[in-house]
């Protein structure tokens, strides 16, 4: 299934019914009065957080959805149906913004929630709700009113406990395969992954969903590279795994840009619990890798881990780390609403053969 995080959307709710205009005509009835019934109540637009969906695709080939007019009233004192509502399912962690792509309407975190997002217009009233002891016989009955209409965006930021960040090719896809069953794409070249992959990791007992985040570069929160998109993706995590290429030219300055992006982007990354780790550590003669192991200690003012994606070296002491910050807490239902149709299916860690 392809990865779709963003989509713009047009949304019409139905129109209320017209009110009738009719009277009672019958044999030996010669003053039978008005029986006109009232209009039906126009379909409402609701978007729905539902569970097993994880990508906004639908939406890339279906822009448009209108509810149901409400049906006219009819003599006899028939009122109108109500129009039928539409209902558009969105993974949890979508969140909906207006035309300008600024103002949030509202956010969706948990399974099941629901949110009108435009109501149908009120049916009309026939001419028999307008009879009184003074006009015994009235000639007007009033419109439906309209439905309401606007163009919206829907955004996915996807639900994880943890979030794998770093610059591109530093191996975070690598790192998420031998962690869980997920199964991205790996190639020695930058931005090899362009859409987030999630995971579902088991760690000494404890499950958690790991979600790997395209590479950032500098000016990455103005859109550079692959963009500031994928940086929502990691403002729900509870704690981010920032991995450095050991093999980089100088671990601190690919720290402190991936750190400037994230402080640049949001405060609240900024001040997201980090882990940091030197990868491909299996890659470095031991004098190189003392180096960048410095490097990273003074630009990061704490002790890196040190592991390998492709021999396991390192990989149960981070994931330990990961559980630590997580907590006991079961993974909560939207982190497993948004995994739910990942393969990313929980199995234990277990080092393979280099």
């Amino acid at each position: 299934m392809k990865f779709l995080d963003e989509a713009k959307v047009y949304i019409r709710s139905g129109d209320g019914g017209n009110g009738c205009v009719a009277f009672r005509r019958e044999k030996f009835i010669e003053f039978g009065g008005p029986n006109g019934g009232n209009g039906g109540r126009g379909g409402d637009v609701i978007v729905e957080a539902a569970d097993g969906l994880n990508t906004l695709i639908d939406y890339r080939y279906q822009q448009h959805f209108k509810a149901q007019k409400g049906v006219n009233g009819m003599g006899s004192d028939r009122h109108g149906a109500n129009g039928k509502n539409v209902v558009l399912k969105v993974p949890v962690g979508t969140q909906i913004f207006d035309e300008d792509k600024e103002t949030l309407i509202h956010d969706f975190t948990k399974v099941g929630e629901r949110f009108v997002l435009a109501e149908g217009g009120n049916g009309g009233f026939g001419n028999a709700h307008f009879k009184s002891s003074t006009n015994r016989a009235p000639r007007h009955a009033n419109p439906g009113l309209p439905g309401e209409e606007r163009w919206i965006w829907l955004r996915l930021k996807l639900i994880a406990d943890a979030g794998l960040v770093g610059l591109p090719n530093a191996g975070k896809s690598t790192f998420l395969s031998k962690v869980s069953a997920a199964k991205p794409k790996i190639a020695d070249y930058p931005f090899t992954t362009l859409h987030p992959q999630l995971g579902v990791v088991n760690a000494d007992g404890r499950e958690f969903v790991l979600a790997d985040i395209p590479g950032l570069i500098e000016g990455a929160h103005e859109g550079a590279g692959l963009g500031d998109r994928f940086l929502g993706h990691v403002e729900r995590c509870r704690v981010l795994l920032h991995l450095i290429d050991a093999t980089c030219e100088h671990a601190g300055k690919a720290y402190k840009t991936v750190r400037a992006e994230l402080e640049a982007y949001a405060e609240t990354l900024a001040d997201k619990i980090e882990i940091v780790a030197l990868n491909k550590i299996d890659a470095v003669e031991p004098d190189e890798l003392k180096k960048q192991k410095d490097r990273l200690k003074r630009a990061a003012k704490k002790t890196p881990l040190l592991l390998s994606g492709i021999t396991g070296q390192g990989v149960p002491e981070a994931l330990r780390a990961l559980a630590v910050v997580i907590g006991e807490a079961p993974v909560s239902d939207k982190a497993i609403g948004s995994a739910a149709d990942n393969p990313a299916d929980a199995k234990p860690w277990a080092p393979q053969d280099a």
